[in-house]
């Protein structure tokens, strides 16, 4: 037994949120639900796929009897989107039986009884780690993009998060690139070290707020991350393993280095990589002169060149590289110049800031 009446479009954000943990590929139905519970504090809507669970934070709404059922989610959110009223009301009897009004809408669907919905699994908020959602959300964008994509080595499509000092560091690494960032948590605890599934930090970056003041709190066990991000509570299993010991492929001896703006850089590569639209592998050479770069690629489709003015120090290179893995390090950059630093033709060329430690990134070259 159960009913309420709420905000349409409070209820609809609440489902946006908690719809990226519910379960697409289930053998148990009720994980395809999203569970709503009407307590005297308010309506929170859960989604829960056992990796990864959601919870939204009680939302206003007018409590006539508490109560819990679980909706099938995909009808439940078309139901509400395409209502045509402001408040909706809702009504649960005994067997589960639930009727929906907005507007003009009626509708009479059965849901699942909501004491059978699995918990969130509970994570000690003992030693909180806090930071700005938007710092955060950044960090995600400018190092998920390089996650291993296959499943050979687990602990690679996840992300690590190392927690140092006052500081967050975020790596990713899938074979052929490595992806670092850093940046400074508000509130810190002791050092800690976990890795989490590429999805949970995808569908996490989805929730979280460009907003300059909100904040997001980070708890940990031997086995979950939970974020609280205020408006909503993010549960995830962690990725259990090794992760590789990144940081002694950063190397800080470098025979050429070169600054060069990264827009420019951007636009070139994706010019000469149009003659290799057919097959991603054809490479594009890197010769590097004093005071300019000089890019071509060459396949059956044809050839193409550019220059690229750049600042130089060092000696003169010449070196290969997959463009796209260029082209996705230099996007999650908002610098608008960059240094990069090469040693030799096969070994590896890393981009950093002009100051500072905040990213690093680690490309492999392709044989030319």
């Amino acid at each position: 037994m159960m009913k309420f009446t709420c905000a349409k479009n409070d209820l609809m954000d609440g489902i946006n949120i908690v719809n990226k943990a519910v379960s697409g590929r289930t053998t148990l139905p009720i994980l395809e639900c999203i569970l709503l519970t009407a307590k005297p504090s308010g309506l929170v809507l859960t989604g829960n796929d056992l990796e990864m669970g959601i919870e939204t934070a009680p939302i206003d709404a007018n409590i006539v009897q508490p109560g819990c059922v679980a909706l099938e989610a995909k009808l439940f959110s078309d139901i509400i989107r395409r209502s045509n009223g402001e408040t909706v009301s809702l009504e649960c009897d005994e067997k589960n039986a639930v009727t929906i009004r907005c507007g003009t809408s009626e509708f009479n669907i059965m849901g699942q009884n909501g004491d059978e919905f699995p918990s969130l699994t509970d994570v000690e908020r003992t030693e909180p780690y806090t930071m700005k959602q938007s710092d955060l959300k950044n960090m995600i964008r400018q190092t998920i993009f390089s996650i291993a994509q296959d499943g050979s080595k687990p602990v690679l499509t996840g992300e690590l998060l190392e927690l140092k000092g006052d500081c967050l560091q975020i790596i990713s690494v899938d074979g052929y690139r490595i992806s670092f960032r850093k940046c400074p948590l508000t509130s810190a605890g002791q050092n800690a070290e976990v890795i989490v599934p590429g999805k949970t930090m995808t569908e996490l970056n989805k929730i979280l707020s460009q907003e300059e003041e909100e904040m997001v709190t980070l708890y940990f066990t031997d086995k979950h991350i939970l974020f609280d991000m205020g408006n909503a509570t993010l549960v995830s299993r962690l990725v259990e393993g090794d992760y590789i010991r990144y940081a002694q492929s950063f190397s800080n001896e470098w025979k050429t280095e070169i600054i060069v703006e990264k827009s420019e850089l951007i636009q070139a590569l994706e010019r000469v990589s149009l003659v290799s639209r057919e097959n991603r592998k054809t490479p594009v050479k890197l010769e590097i002169k004093k005071g300019v770069l000089v890019l071509t690629a060459r396949s059956e489709m044809g050839n193409a060149y550019e220059e690229v003015s750049i600042g130089f120090e060092g000696e003169e290179l010449q070196i290969a590289f997959n463009p796209r893995y260029l082209i996705e390090a230099l996007r999650a950059i908002d610098e608008d110049q960059v240094k990069i630093r090469f040693t030799a033709t096969l070994s590896p060329c890393t981009m950093h800031p002009l100051d500072g430690d905040s990213f690093r990134y680690l490309i492999l070259p392709l044989r030319m």
